[in-house]
């Protein structure tokens, strides 16, 4: 009993295909407890998929889950007085949700991914899970065949662990490790690669010594740490679910992040890599060019990071760059020569979004980066699906999807099915999508969401009727729509919020849900 008792959060389940190996990942975590002279008790916490809930209830699911998380490992660790805790995390709203409970109990914690899937091969072509939703898209357009549709998905999704490109589990396990939480390489080793074991001894060791040295999640998670993570955010280009995610992180640690932070950010900092679904490389790749530190080193060395902030190796974070090494400048480009000046993330703000919107700007064409078009407005997803479905989206157009923020839909349900099936069937040359909703990491175009206030809330997005124009400049970080101000004080007095009942964990979570823009954390 003289040993320090490290709770291993392990997100194990039959469920989820990210998931699968993460019994063996635990079993090597255990054994380096014990080899550093602590006592592993090893617990579970639930997960959601995203892409297993997508297009029925389940995906109202997804984001409340993040919060049953956090309150799942606050209730064992305080329960049970462990000394520190190894979270193994894979997977949407997993990691996030791990990484607020570190940061609101502010105990010693590692934090450990089960790695990236890797990606597929369809006739030569390296695919992920992205490419199957696209597919949907391209089979309703009559550009792919239920044949070749099948064929994609049978070997899009190839091994266990996370979605082989950037998208959010991935991307949120790349924030991460720069805010030192978890051992290099974590982000990006593959799952099936035996080093995805060795990694997960040397971090269960780890958590004893952080144990003794009584360092709380909070030494890592700090403005400096936040900032930086911003800074590896822009330089990758991540899904715009960080957003969400870093926001509530740091309303855990007791920080304040703006939205116009990230624009901040951004906006010296270049975009150096481009993943899936913003380019052909996966995390596969990222990981042989040399990983999240190598990235990192390029960023120390520009003086877009701070070097200074602790990691839970036992070094700084610029300590621990020095000795990576970028190995190919095509996948880690030089910072004197990046796809962008600019970061991948961009907060757009006007009218249509007083508190902010957010859109993955490295993910979208050139000739979408300034739209204006009739908007073409739906009060759910499904409604639109079927409208593209039976192409009745027209080119120039701006979809808005509205009554899906963390009230409206409840727990703001992604939109990859329609950025998805909008870009299979071509549209996203021609077609803007904006709404209070969220998208999946995987979304590409001009896919515009977290609106704040949501409609729920009376929000602008509220009010648009088909036909109105709204202009996007994302260059110029706006949102606007072309209405006047008599014509909206009309539409708002006789605007009313559609009522509906909700009982259970969604009915509690409405009631005490934040807006997009503070990181849809639970007041209490």
């Amino acid at each position: 009993m003289g040993r320090p008792l490290i709770g291993v959060a392990n997100s194990y389940s039959e469920v989820i295909p990210g998931h699968i190996h993460l019994r063996s990942i635990a079993e090597q975590v255990k054994f380096g407890v014990y080899q550093a002279g602590g006592v592993p008790l090893e617990f579970n916490v639930i997960g959601v998929c995203d892409g297993i809930a997508m297009n029925h209830a389940g995906m109202n699911y997804s984001l409340v889950s993040r919060e049953n998380i956090a309150d799942g490992v606050e209730i064992m660790a305080q329960g049970h007085a462990f000394d520190a805790l190894v979270l193994i995390a894979n997977c949407d709203k997993i990691v996030p949700g791990m990484v607020m409970a570190a940061a609101r109990l502010d105990i010693p914690v590692v934090v450990l991914s089960g790695g990236p899937m890797l990606a597929g091969d369809h006739r030569g072509r390296k695919v992920s899970l992205v490419n199957v939703f696209e597919g949907v898209g391209a089979y309703f357009s009559g550009k792919m065949t239920a044949e070749e549709l099948s064929e994609l998905e049978e070997c899009a999704c190839p091994t266990c662990g996370s979605c082989a490109g950037l998208f959010t589990a991935n991307s949120m396990s790349c924030l991460t490790e720069v805010l030192g939480l978890s051992l290099p390489g974590d982000a990006t080793i593959p799952a099936p690669y035996s080093a995805r074991l060795a990694l997960s001894r040397r971090a269960g060791a780890r958590s004893v010594e952080v144990a003794r040295q009584g360092l709380g999640a909070r030494q890592f998670i700090t403005e400096r740490s936040l900032h930086n993570a911003l800074a590896l955010d822009a330089a990758l280009g991540c899904s715009t679910n960080t957003v969400l995610h870093l926001t509530a992180i740091a309303h855990e640690a007791g920080v304040d992040l703006p939205l116009a932070h990230i624009n901040e950010v951004a906006g010296r900092t270049p975009h150096l890599v481009k993943l899936a679904p913003s380019g052909p490389n996966h995390m596969e790749d990222l990981h042989r060019a040399g990983g999240i530190m190598a990235v990192c080193r390029r960023l120390h060395e520009g003086g877009l990071i701070d070097g200074s902030v602790l990691t839970v190796s036992g070094l700084t974070l610029g300590e621990q760059c020095a000795s990576a090494e970028v190995k190919e400048d095509d996948i880690i480009r030089p910072l004197a020569d990046p796809h962008s000046s600019t970061g991948g993330l961009a907060v757009l703000f006007g009218n249509l979004a007083a508190k902010g919107a957010v859109v993955k700007e490295a993910a979208v064409l050139p000739t979408m980066l300034c739209h204006r078009g009739p908007a073409q407005v739906f009060d759910d997803e499904a409604a639109a699906m079927t409208a593209i479905e039976a192409g009745g989206v027209k080119p120039g157009s701006v979809v808005v999807i509205r009554y899906v923020g963390p009230k409206g839909g409840p727990g703001m349900p992604e939109m990859l099915s329609p950025t998805s099936a909008l870009a299979g069937a071509g549209l996203d040359e021609s077609v803007a999508l904006i709404t209070d909703g969220r998208f999946s990491g995987a979304s590409r175009g001009a896919s515009i969401g977290h609106v704040a206030p949501e409609a729920t809330d009376g929000g602008l997005i509220a009010l648009v009727k088909d036909g109105d124009l709204i202009l996007i400049d994302i260059p110029a970080r706006s949102l606007i729509l072309e209405v006047s101000e008599d014509e909206l004080s009309q539409r708002r007095a006789a605007w009313q919020c559609p009522e509906r009942k909700l009982t259970g964990v969604l009915g509690r979570y409405v009631a005490s849900v934040s807006g997009a823009d503070t990181g849809a954390v639970l007041r209490g």
